[in-house]
């Protein structure tokens, strides 16, 4: 088969771990008999210095004419000014928008072999793995109004947390049907007490769980889960949340994987179901980390794990994504680590080096 993949580097570190997974696919696609064809384009802070905006239309139209988008990291210090017209983070919330992205999937995992490179005692991380839901289009990063504004007072800002029953649906369609292929748990994550979004939220939850009578439902405050992921992550399975929560608590959550350069991500435009090839774009959590560039020493595991979560979801390549998945744990068990997950007895490699061996794993 023949698939076109929109490759986005983005700024900072986002085109060290994107070599990395790039050597990967090209590899897998070898071994499978896949043809793939990249495209590439520029987002972010390096698309603002070369075309005065954080994406530009033709970068658009042909990550819309792709298969699936890859991207990098976005982000750099050049445009922190909270007053620029511009923002490279604009660009990433314009590629959402623009292709439909709704549904953001962020697994959180803590291998084994690295229980003990974290901040939490080995007997709370271990064994935890589940994945966050989260609604990705919505809420307070996209409702209007979003301003400032100046009183005889002094200054005002307001942003809205504005949701639909639409996009409150179709997302919570996502973790059930997430949530079939798992444990057949759901824990829809609100804050109904205090917001009348999150009341809609929970009314709706309840309404489309009728239609997935095999699944356990749970409600649970955000603030509590803040706590449970810390507590008790072992008890998660999967969660379903609103654009800000799950920003928030997902890295909150990366801490036990011991670095968010250990976490994939899958923004998807449709609801995953079995045989169904969906349209996505995947990138690491990790932000550009601009003073790492070029020094070899940026995890790529999140990077080449969100791209088997694209041979999974995009391209219908199933076998494919657990092989890498497989090469990664495979490295980690036998020792090796990137800076950012370091551990008494282990060996230390960079970008390139992990690379290398995930891909002699994969061939293996």
């Amino acid at each position: 088969m023949k698939f076109s993949i929109a490759v986005l580097p983005g700024d900072g570190i986002g085109p060290d771990v994107i070599t990395e997974a790039l050597k990967v696919l090209r590899v897998v696609a070898k071994m499978s008999g896949h043809d793939v064809d990249f495209r590439f384009g520029l987002v972010g802070g390096i698309a603002i210095s070369q075309y005065g905006t954080a994406l530009s239309l033709e970068t658009l139209k042909m990550c819309q004419e792709s298969d699936a988008v890859l991207l990098g990291a976005v982000g750099h210090p050049q445009y922190d000014d909270p007053q620029a017209e511009v923002h490279p983070e604009d660009g990433l919330l314009a590629l959402r928008k623009g292709l439909g992205l709704f549904a953001n999937l962020r697994p959180v995992k803590v291998y084994p072999v690295l229980v003990d490179n974290t901040n939490f005692k080995p007997e709370v991380v271990a064994g935890a793995e589940f994945v966050f839901v989260r609604e990705l289009t919505g809420g307070l990063y996209f409702g209007r109004p979003k301003k400032q504004w100046r009183t005889s007072r002094g200054r005002q800002a307001v942003d809205s947390m504005l949701y639909s029953e639409q996009e409150i649906e179709r997302i919570v369609r996502v973790g059930f049907e997430i949530a079939q292929g798992r444990g057949k748990k759901l824990i829809s994550v609100d804050k109904a007490n205090v917001l009348e979004s999150s009341r809609l939220w929970r009314q709706i939850v309840i309404e489309i769980s009728q239609e997935y009578p095999d699944i356990e439902l749970e409600h649970m405050l955000v603030d509590a889960c803040a706590m449970s992921i810390i507590q008790n992550p072992g008890y998660l399975d999967v969660l379903v949340t609103e654009n800000t929560f799950g920003d928030i608590l997902s890295d909150e959550a990366s801490m036990l994987a011991g670095s968010m350069g250990m976490l994939p991500s899958a923004s998807l435009a449709g609801v995953p179901k079995e045989g169904i090839k969906i349209f996505g774009m995947y990138e690491p959590i990790h932000g550009s980390a601009p003073s790492l560039t070029g020094l070899d020493i940026a995890n790529p595991i999140a990077t080449i794990t969100s791209m088997a979560m694209m041979l999974r979801y995009s391209l219908g390549l199933t076998k494919e994504a657990e092989a890498v998945e497989a090469a990664v744990e495979a490295v980690l068990d036998d020792g090796y680590c990137t800076h950012d997950i370091m551990g008494e007895g282990k060996i230390k490699v960079g970008t390139g080096k992990m690379g290398d061996l995930i891909v002699s794993k994969v061939g293996g």
